[in-house]
Parts: structure tokens; sequence; C-alpha cells
């Protein structure tokens, strides 16, 4: 016989609607039992008894299906809650003068002339969940403990300026410089929490949906990770992340749950706003997001607080009897909750408690207004300090806390609750009067009717009760929030030493650049004073990287330690999990893994403790997958190495269309904070990441705030010692000179970077011995920092006319080189064509410009026409052009090196996972 699935979308976990009741007399008197439990002795006690009772019902193989979803009510009981510890009456004062103020900085933003928008309604139905909080919870960084790490909510920005306008940290003009960051520098606020625009105020960026709760169950973790290693004490800090209800549709928001939970992350609070509205209409139109969000969220683990009623409900629901109202209040779609609070405490009496006759009955003695003003928890003092109290005791887990707010709350009838709400940006003269009235502002008709588009911002002035109470909670919970900053522990430079294993090269041994990286790292971890503060990052791919080696002495972090018996345990290379890992291995995981940069890689604001996190990864899955999250990182102002493994179009062999990676330095040069090199060799790399260390923590730095993306490969070959008289500035700033040609003849250039310089190598001397062409060879470091460079002095030549012209370094290097330039690379041909205006010579470009395909080095290549073959026939046609070779030497070449058969390509050798 077949069995329906049950229908929980909406309400519960169906717990008895699928069985039959064969003795309710019996099943009466055990519900009366209950209550009678709960009358003498309280919630908590009865909540003792049921988990005994369904932690016996499971030990007798009775089945009880796991209540995934509870009743659509608060879940701390009125006689749980505890007392409020401030002055309601006071709070709630100051908290109307920063929802007009917040209101009124959107406004006035909208004036004819300026017209940049903002949003009014966010912050209007949050209010209350950010003002709990700021009184009594978040602490500053001048707490003892250290200070919380506050994740707001973008859209929710205009509160936090009208907070910081009244505590005295913003000006009248600076309020009117919001959303205009060039126009009004100086007096400019950014127009949501972007740290790099404001460096001193934002902590966080979280604007692009979804980064926001998934760095901040990374920060979580590496507050644990700084505790357990022994880094700084993080024991009091707490990570609070707060969320719209149509934000957690994002698969980053929900996907990394999982780790907060595994981890046992109590000291992290997601505070989710549940308004029902996404930008455009409801979340859940015919279900209910904070019972599907309740069941996801403790389905992954997480302690769940729902806060769905205020304190103006407490007597309703203590007055059904039969659970009427319950039931009423679990079968109502989030799409009806949302027409209700557009609509009139009437349309409420008639729609929602006219669905029968008991609860009719309920609110017969309520007035149609009465009815109206029954708030919803989010916007109840004692309810939301209840749950956060409650977040802030519970262990073992995260929480989450779905409260349920009215989007736009107070701003009126063409705000509440609307589906448009989102996208107004002003009010009318009427909104504003009823809006004024509704907060009790003491502002004047006259006032408003002189310049209804801009309506004065409300501030008693620091004498005020109001202001004295507020900033006396600060003062005491520690200091201002949000604030950054950027004082840090000192961090001793490795030096020279450190880098000897880099420039001694390979010897007789072949080995990858990835290879040649690793053990740089290896010798930088090693470090007796900076070994601690490096944190590699690994995505499921150590073995790939041959990081596998770090395993026995770095370890992997793990909170609980290794709790089995590891099936290599007799293996050198074993791996080795601890709480004092070094390693954090994220598992496949690329969102993860930037997550984890990011916390790691801003620690030296966020906690005064310098960390380098060196991510290494599969190219392909670096700036393609991750590009916004590297967005958010440099946003945040992350310091550190992002190493993309396995890289270019060819070298990965056998993996095929999806792993062949011919464009990561173009995406990444999208990016203003990432520097991208493409080194060919070990000694290269060594100077790279030596002066990138210079750059985010040396004494003359002028921009410490940038991410180094270094390009290695999985090819062996054989990595020479660093040359006598080598030119660093030329591998830091993008070129120098790697082998001047060994012969007289028609002149050419070879450009090539990374893998591509071997071949270059191999077209020099088949041009010099099989065409009497002189070729010098040229090691591109990076071609994104010449096209900068180049870029940069053409901007400073537009504007500065009469003055001398700034020469790029690329055009000053090629200054003496003759001939055609060809430029090879294992990328597209827009990564070389990138210099290409900064040099007079004839320029072309070889490059992979189609999907990878799995096959051979040598082969690839040859498909591709980048290999040493296509050099030599490509700079042969152009010196032709030039009359300078023989007009026929082209096609010869053609035909002598078979060009045509992908079968005929030797560029390249086999083998080398990394």
């Amino acid at each position: 016989m077949a069995v329906a699935a049950e229908d929980t979308t909406d309400i519960l976990s169906g717990l008895t609607n699928q069985l039959p009741d064969r003795d309710p007399e019996e099943t009466a008197e055990w519900i009366e039992s209950l209550d009678e439990l709960i009358r003498s002795q309280g919630t908590e006690r009865a909540q003792y008894i049921m988990r005994s009772l369904l932690q016996r019902a499971g030990s007798q193989s009775v089945g009880v299906p796991m209540v995934t979803t509870t009743d659509y009510v608060n879940t701390i009981p009125v006689d749980q809650e505890p007392e409020f510890p401030g002055d309601e009456e006071i709070e709630r004062r100051y908290r109307a003068w920063l929802r007009w103020n917040a209101a009124i900085m959107v406004h006035r933003a909208q004036r004819p002339g300026i017209g940049v928008g903002g949003h009014i309604s966010t912050y209007a139905g949050a209010a209350t969940l950010y003002e709990v909080g700021m009184n009594h919870f978040f602490r500053g960084k001048d707490h003892p403990g250290g200070g919380d790490q506050i994740y707001f909510q973008g859209h929710a920005s205009p509160g936090m300026y009208a907070r910081a306008f009244l505590e005295g940290r913003l000006s009248e003009e600076d309020m009117d410089g919001f959303r205009q960051e060039k126009s009004r520098e100086g007096h400019a606020l950014s127009s949501y929490p972007h740290p790099r625009s404001m460096p001193d105020f934002w902590e966080f960026p979280t604007v692009s949906m979804g980064i926001g709760p998934m760095n901040a169950i990374y920060q979580a973790q590496s507050n644990r990770y700084l505790q357990n290693r022994g880094l700084k004490d993080t024991s009091q800090q707490h990570v609070w992340a707060f969320l719209g209800d149509g934000e957690m549709d994002e698969p980053e928001s929900r996907g990394l749950l999982q780790l907060a939970a595994n981890d046992k992350l109590d000291n992290l609070t997601f505070v989710v706003n549940c308004n029902l509205q996404r930008l455009d209409g409801p979340v859940r139109g015919n279900g209910k997001i904070m019972q599907e969000l309740e069941a996801f969220f403790r389905g992954a683990g997480w302690n769940v607080i729902k806060v769905v009623w205020g304190r103006e409900w407490d007597d309703l629901l203590q007055r059904d009897k039969d659970g009427t109202l319950v039931d009423i209040m679990n079968s109502t779609p989030d799409g009806d909750y949302q027409t209700y609070k557009a609509e009139s405490g009437g349309f409420v009496r008639e729609h929602f408690f006219g669905k029968s006759p008991e609860t009719k009955e309920l609110v017969a003695n309520l007035t149609d207004e009465e009815i109206w003003n029954l708030k919803r928890g989010g916007h109840d003092y004692r309810k939301v300090y209840a749950a956060y109290k409650a977040a802030m005791e519970f262990k073992g887990a995260p929480t989450v806390i779905l409260a349920h707010t009215v989007k736009g709350y107070g701003l009126g009838t063409h705000f509440e609750g609307r589906n448009a709400t989102h996208q107004m940006k002003k009010l009318t003269l009427d909104d504003l009067k009823a809006f004024r009235d509704h907060l009790r502002i003491p502002i004047s008709d006259e006032q408003l009717e002189a310049d209804p588009y801009q309506p004065p911002y409300y501030n008693p002035g620091a004498d005020a009760p109001e202001i004295k109470y507020m900033l006396e909670r600060r003062r005491e919970l520690g200091g201002n929030v949000p604030e950054r900053r950027v004082k840090h522990e000192p961090l001793h430079l490795p030096d020279e030493k450190a880098y000897e294993v880099a420039n001694r090269g390979s010897g007789k041994q072949l080995a990858a650049t990835t290879m040649a990286f690793v053990r740089l790292l290896k010798d930088l971890m090693r470090d007796k004073e900076f070994g601690k503060r490096i944190v590699p990052i690994i995505p499921d791919e150590a073995r790939t990287f041959g990081m596998d080696s770090f395993f026995p002495t770095a370890k992997i972090y793990n909170p609980k330690g290794q709790n089995y018996l590891s099936v290599d345990r007799d293996l050198v290379l074993a791996y080795k999990e601890s709480p004092q890992g070094q390693i954090v291995h994220v598992g496949i995981n690329e969102a993860g893994s930037i997550a984890a940069f990011t916390a790691a890689g801003t620690s030296y604001a966020t906690h005064g403790e310098p960390l380098i996190p060196v991510y290494v990864f599969y190219s392909m899955f670096g700036f393609q997958r991750t590009a916004d999250y590297i967005w958010a990182a440099t946003d945040q102002m992350a310091r550190g190495f992002l190493i993309s493994a396995t890289a270019g179009r060819t070298t990965l062999t056998g993996e095929g269309l999806q792993h062949a990676d011919g464009h990561s330095p173009i995406l990444a040069s999208t990016n203003p904070a990432v520097k991208t090199y493409d080194p060919a060799y070990g000694y290269e790399i060594g100077h790279i990441v030596r002066h990138g260390l210079e750059e985010m923590y040396g004494p003359d730095s002028k921009d410490p705030n940038v991410i180094y993306n270094l390009m290695v490969y999985n090819e062996p070959i054989q990595q020479p010692k660093a040359p006598e008289d080598l030119d660093v500035e030329g591998i830091i700033k993008g070129i120098y000179l790697l082998a001047p040609a060994k012969i007289d003849g028609p002149r050419t250039q070879l450009l090539a970077s990374g893998v591509a310089v071997p071949w270059a190598l191999e077209a020099q001397r088949l041009l010099a011995e099989d065409w009497g062409v002189s070729a010098d060879v040229w090691s591109v470091t990076s071609w994104n920092e010449l096209r900068r460079d180049g870029l940069a002095a053409e901007e400073e030549a537009f504007l500065n006319p009469g003055a001398e012209p700034r020469v790029p370094f690329v055009t000053q290097q090629l200054a003496g080189a003759t001939g055609p330039i060809v430029a090879s690379t294992d990328y597209m041909k827009a990564v070389p064509d990138q210099i290409r205006q900064f040099l007079p010579n004839e320029f072309a470009t070889l490059g992979a410009d189609d999907f990878g395909f799995a096959d051979t080095r040598a082969a690839a290549r040859r498909y591709f026409k980048i290999d040493s073959h296509s050099m030599v026939v490509r700079a042969l046609e152009m010196l032709a052009r030039r009359g300078e070779v023989d007009a026929n030497a082209p096609k010869e070449a053609i035909e002598k090196y078979h060009l045509l058969d992908v079968n005929a390509g030797t560029s390249g050798n086999a083998g080398g996972d990394a």
C-alpha cells in the first residue's frame, strides 16, 4: 500500500496527523498531565521531562519523528524571559530619533540634483534588533575581552550612520554626504558597509548577499583558531551576523552551516530579520520562511530561537486554551501576514481572527487600533533581549535567532509591508508628517513644509539625558560599534636565509613551480618568529600540490583533535589533526576557503594579530568560481597570498575542459588590490614572495592592503639557480632580460611567462641554429602589473600636459630591444596583449584561446600554436615581411617542424602532479 508523504511544508513535522487516535480519552489525560506540569513547575522542567520521554521512546524503538519545526510562536516561554536590564522608555525615545535620522538621510540623498538613492525600509524594520544589541550586547574594541565582530545587514547601513550621528561621531555634513564619495570627499558616507571606503568605521563588507553569513562563520572559526593556537585569547569575543530572510536563499547563506555546527561555534549568532519580503515581493508567499529556516538550521545542528510575537500577544496565547489561535498562526501563509500589515486592524480582525469563532471571541474586547498594535516579536525589546541573552548563554552549538518583523515598520501605509518598499527612496510631505507623529519627533509642520526635500535631522545634543544614557551604555560595553582599527603586533619578517632554497634551484632534479613554492613555504614556516603567523589554506588538494609533507609537523586544524585511528598512521606523511593545527583544511569548498582567507588576512585589524593566509587551489577554481568573494576580501583589506596552482591551459594533462585554465590572470586583473604574477622559476617566486611580505607588513610600504596572486604549474622542469646579476627590480615590476641573444643576425624579441619561458629559450636556440636569427628572451613575471604601470603613466601624462611624460617600465626595459616581438604564454591572447600599446615594436601574440581539453602537453601546445616551433614560425613571418629573412622561410619552417601536425609537438614533458 502506498503511503503519502507528510505535508510539512508550512507548519510542523506532522507528529500526529498521519496516525489515528484510538483512545482520545487517554490522550486527553496525558495532555492534561503535561499542562499541569507546566503550570506547577514551569516550562523548563517540562522541557526536561519531554526530552527524557523522547530519549526513552527512542531506546524502546518507538517511532517518533524528528521535530524539525515548532509551533509558530516564541521559542522562549514568558515564564523564562529574563528581566530587561535597561530603561526601556529612554531607549525607545532615542531609537525613534535613530529611525527618523536614518530615513531622512536617505530622503535627503534623493533630493533634486543628487538622486543617489538609498534604502529606507530595511533599518526601519530592524531598528529594535540592532538597538538591543547596541545597548546591551555588542562589545567594542576597548572591552577587556577584546570586542565582538558584527556583520551588519548591508541595506541597514543608514541606521548605523544615524546612531553615529547621535553619538557625535558623524556631523550633519557627513550625513548629507551619503553615497557621494568623491563629490563630498572628506564628508562622504559609503552606500553600504565598505571598509575600503571608510577604513576607520566599517569592519566587514556584507551587501553582496550571502558573503556576510559565510564570512561570519569563518570569522568565528578564525577566532577559535587564534585561541587554540595560543596566538590570542578570544574566549570573550562573539560574532553576530544580521541577515535578511530573502538573503537566506543564497547558497552561500546556508551552504556552510555544517562547519559552524561541526566546530561547535557557540561564539556565533545569526540574527535573521524575517520581514517575509524579498526585494520584489514575498520570500515564501505560499509558505512560511521562518518555519523553513527553523527546520534547515535545526537539521544542520544549530540552536534555533524564534521571536515571532510581541508581548501584546502573551495574554491572547495564554487564553487560547484549545490551541485554535496557534493553529491559525501555524496555517496562515506568509503572503497573508504581509497583507495584514499593509491593511488595518479591522482587516486583521475579519481575515485573521475571524477564521474561527473561538479566536474572534478572543479579541472581542479589543478595538481595531489595539488589534493593529499587536506587534511582531522583532519589534519588542523584551522578546529580543531574551533571545540575545539565551543565545549568549547557549553552549555547544551556534545559534540562529529568527525574528518576525515588518519591513518599513513605522514609515506609514505607503511603505509598511509593501512589495515596492525596498525601492522607495523618499517620503511625501504627508508621509513625513505621519512618520514624525508616529515617532513623536519635535519638528514642526513649518520646518517640514519649508523644504520637503530637506527635512531636518533631529539631535537634542550631547547634554540630553537620552544621549548621555546611550553613550554610557557604549562605554560600559567597550566603545564604538562599528569601528575598525589597524594597530597590530609588529611582524618580524624572515631574513635572506629563508629564501635560500628558492635561489639554489633544483640541481639535477626536476621540480614544478608549485613544488618550488611549497619548498619555500615550508622554510618560511620554520622561521621561529614568523612561521607561526602563516595560515596554509587547502581545499582538499594537499597531496596534489605536494603539501602532504606539512601534515606531520604543522598538522591540520581541528578543534576536536583526531579521535580516530588514522588509516595511514604508519606512513611518514600521515594525516594528522589537532586543536593546535596550523593548516586550515576546508574540504572541497572554494567559497569557504576564501572566507577563511579573509578572516586570516584581516586579523591584523580585527584582532591586532597579523596572520599570513596562503591559499593554494586549482587555478581554474579561483577567480572563475570565487571572484565575488575575493572582491569582498579586498574590500575588507585582506592581505595574503593566493596561489593559483596547476595553472595554465595545457599543463594539467588529462583533466580536460573545465580544469584547463587559460584566463585567470585576466579575471584577476579586474581587482585593483590583486597583484598577479606568472613566474617561470623558483628564484623568481622567492623574490616575489619576499617583496609581497614587505609590501604587506614592511615599514616602508605605501599600500599594504594587497593580495599577491601567483600562477604556479605542475610541470616538472629543471629549476635554475638565481643568476649572479639578477634584475630583481625587473622581476618585481614585471619583466627582465633572461637570456640575451648569443649570435648576430636579424633581431627579434621573445617574451614569455611561467611555463612558456622554456619554450622561448628553445625557440631562441632554433632561430639561431636553423635560421641565423638573433633573439633575446624576456621573462615576463607580470603582464598585469606592466599594464597597470603603463596605464598609470598614460593617466599622468593626460592630466599633466605640460610635463615630461613618465615612460612606462615595460617601455624602458625594451627601449634598446629591436625587431618584432613574439609573446607566448599558456593563456589566452588577451593576457600578453595587455602590454601591446606600450611598445613601438611590431607585436604578435600566441595564445590558447579555445576551450581546454585532455591530451599530452606537447600535443595541446602544438594544437594552440603556442609552443617553441610556433614562436619560431611567427618570428620568421614578421622578419620576412620586413625583408630581413628569406620570404620562403616561414613556409619552410612550417614544413620543417610539421607545425600543422599536433603529434609533432615537443614542448613539454610528461608527469608531475605538482
